[in-house]
C-alpha cells in the first residue's frame, strides 16, 4: 500500500487503502502512485496538528531554532533541486527549466522566512494611563489547513507552508490530488531538517472530502486557499461555522495595457510571455491585452507571426517553449471557451484547436490562441480562461482604458507599458488591482506581498504580511502600581 500521507510524523497510508495513478500530461504514463486520503484522514491529521500545538513546545520554541530549522529546509531543497525539478516536470508538463527557476524561488521563500521567524519583537504603545505599561505582540494563530494547486504545486506550497512553520503555527496541507509529488519530497526534506512530529502533515485527496473538511472542522484556526474562484467561496461558506481566519488566492482576468509609446518589440515579446508562459496556466496571465487603437494593427500582425512560431513539446527536451495543459478535463475547458468566444464575433486569428503534429498526439496540447475584435462584455473578456488563450481589444484614452481594465470582477495584477513613466504611474495608481507591473510582466518575489482586490481573494502572500496572516495580535496591558478601585462599597 502506497504510504504517501505524513500524519504525527509518520508516513502512513490512507484509511481506506484507496490510491491514486499520478500521470504525466505528456504522454499520460503512470508515473507514481499514491495514497488517496478522505475526511476520515484529514480528521486524524487535524487531531495530531491540534494536539501538537496545544501541547508541544513548536510555538513556544524561540523564534531562532525555528528560524533555522525553516533555513535548514531551504538548503535541502537547493541541495536536490534537480530531483524537486524533475518531479515538477513530470507532475505539470511544464519545461525542465521553468522548474529550475521555480526550486529556486522555492528555497529563497523558506530562507526569507527563516531570517523573519525571530524578528518581531513586539511593539511598545505609549500607554494614556498612568503607572501602566503597553505592548502588541504577536503570537501564531493555531491550526492551519492550507490546500494548494496544481499549476505551480510546489511554489504556491511554499508560500503557505515557510510563515506559517516560522510564525509557530501546526499545519494540515493538501496539495491537488494531481500534483502531490514535489510535496510529498518537501515532507521528506522538512522531517530531515528536524519539524517535529505533528507539526506539518500532509493528507492527499479531493478537495471535496478533504479539503472541505479543513475548511468545516472546527478544530482549523485558519484555512488558506489558492485555486477557482467558486470553489473559495464554498471554503468560505465552510470557514464561517467557526469564523475561522481566511486567506484566498482566487485567480485574475489580468490586464495588459500597451500605449503607442511603448517600445513594440520588447512589449510584444512580454505580451506573449505575459499569456503563454506555462501554456497559460498561471493565475496572473496577462489573458486580456488591451492596445492603443493606433498601434492596434501593427502590434496584432506581429503578435500573430511570433505566436505562430512557438514550439510546443516534452518539457525534458531542449528548445521546447510550451508544453501541455494539465489534463484532458481541462483542455476541454479552454476548448468550451474558444467556442463560446466565436460564437460571441470575436475573431480568431491563430490557434483555437490542437496541434496536429504526431508526436503530440499523446498530450494534452493546445496552440497558443489569439482573439482579435474582442470587447469587455464578452464571456472569453471576463472569465478566466486558464489556458493558453489571449483576447485583444483596443482602446483610445487613458480614461477609457482604466474603466475597461478595471471593468471585471477580479483584481489580481496586471501591466502598463509606455514610455512616458508619468502616465503609466497614473494609470497603474487607478487600478483595482494588487500587484501592477510597469514595462513588465509576472516579475514577483518573496519579499513583497501578493494577493489581489476584489473577487482575486482575501489576504497576501509572501512579504512580512504573508507571516502576519499566520498570526494573532495581542495586546498586553500591565498595571504598574495596582490600586483599589472601591466602586463597589
Amino acid at each position: 500500500m502506497s504510504q504517501t500521507l505524513f500524519i504525527d510524523g509518520q508516513w502512513v497510508g490512507a484509511k481506506s487503502g484507496d490510491t491514486r495513478d499520478i500521470i504525466n500530461p505528456f504522454n499520460q504514463e503512470v508515473i507514481a502512485t499514491v495514497s488517496e486520503g478522505s475526511r476520515n484522514d484529514a480528521q486524524l491529521a487535524i487531531k495530531a496538528a491540534r494536539k501538537t500545538f496545544d501541547q508541544g513546545d513548536w510555538a513556544n520554541m524561540p523564534g531562532l531554532e525555528r528560524g533555522n530549522i525553516v533555513f535548514k529546509i531551504a538548503e535541502l531543497i537547493r541541495r536536490d533541486l534537480d530531483e524537486l525539478a524533475k518531479l515538477e516536470s513530470l507532475d505539470t508538463g511544464k519545461t525542465l527549466e521553468e522548474s529550475k527557476a521555480d526550486m529556486d524561488d522555492i528555497a529563497n521563500v523558506f530562507q526569507y522566512y527563516a531570517g523573519l521567524a525571530d524578528k518581531d519583537g513586539g511593539e511598545i504603545i505609549a500607554s494614556p494611563i498612568p503607572n501602566s505599561k503597553s505592548e502588541l505582540v504577536r503570537e501564531p494563530v493555531g491550526v492551519c489547513g492550507q490546500i494548494t494547486p496544481w499549476n505551480y504545486p510546489l511554489l504556491q506550497a511554499s508560500w503557505k507552508i515557510a510563515p506559517a512553520l516560522a510564525a509557530g503555527n501546526t499545519i494540515v496541507l493538501k496539495p491537488s490530488e494531481i500534483t502531490p509529488l514535489t510535496t510529498i519530497k518537501v515532507f521528506k526534506l522538512m522531517e530531515e531538517a528536524g519539524v517535529p512530529a505533528g507539526v506539518a502533515n500532509l493528507v492527499l485527496g479531493p478537495g471535496a472530502t478533504v479539503g472541505d473538511e479543513l475548511a468545516v472542522n472546527d478544530q482549523v484556526d485558519l484555512i488558506s486557499f489558492t485555486g477557482g474562484i467558486e470553489t473559495g467561496k464554498k471554503i468560505m461558506q465552510g470557514a464561517s461555522g467557526n469564523v475561522k481566519k481566511i486567506a484566498l488566492e482566487l485567480g485574475g482576468k489580468n490586464p495588459n495595457i500597451v500605449f503607442q509609446d511603448a517600445d513594440l518589440d520588447v512589449a510584444v515579446d512580454q505580451a506573449m510571455n505575459a499569456v503563454f508562459f506555462h501554456a497559460g496556466q498561471v493565475c496572473s496571465a496577462g489573458s486580456r491585452l488591451l492596445v492603443e487603437e493606433s498601434i492596434h494593427d501593427e502590434f496584432l500582425e506581429e503578435l500573430v507571426k511570433r505566436t505562430k512560431k512557438i514550439k510546443l513539446g516534452n518539457g525534458f527536451d531542449e528548445g521546447t517553449q510550451s508544453g501541455p495543459l494539465i489534463s484532458a478535463e481541462h483542455r476541454e475547458k479552454v476548448e468550451k471557451y474558444v467556442s463560446i468566444g466565436l460564437d460571441e464575433g470575436a475573431t480568431l486569428e491563430t490557434g483555437g484547436k490542437r496541434p496536429e503534429a504526431e508526436e503530440l498526439q499523446k498530450g494534452f496540447f493546445y496552440l497558443p490562441t489569439i482573439f482579435s475584435g474582442c470587447t469587455s462584455d464578452m464571456r472569453i473578456v471576463q472569465e478566466e480562461v486558464f489556458g493558453p488563450v489571449l483576447t485583444v481589444e483596443s482602446f483610445r484614452s487613458e480614461e477609457e482604458v482604466i474603466e475597461l481594465a478595471n471593468d471585471t470582477i477580479y483584481g489580481l495584477a496586471g501591466a502598463v507599458w509606455s514610455s512616458d513613466i508619468g502616465k503609466a504611474e497614473r494609470v497603474a495608481r487607478q487600478l483595482r488591482l494588487g500587484t501592477v507591473w510597469i514595462n513588465d510582466f509576472h516579475p514577483y518575489f518573496a519579499q513583497a506581498p501578493w494577493g489581489g482586490y476584489k473577487q482575486s481573494g482575501l489576504g497576501r502572500e509572501l512579504g512580512r504580511t504573508g507571516l502576519e496572516e499566520y498570526t494573532e495580535l495581542k495586546h498586553l496591558y500591565r498595571n504598574t502600581k495596582p490600586e483599589a478601585v472601591h466602586w463597589f462599597k
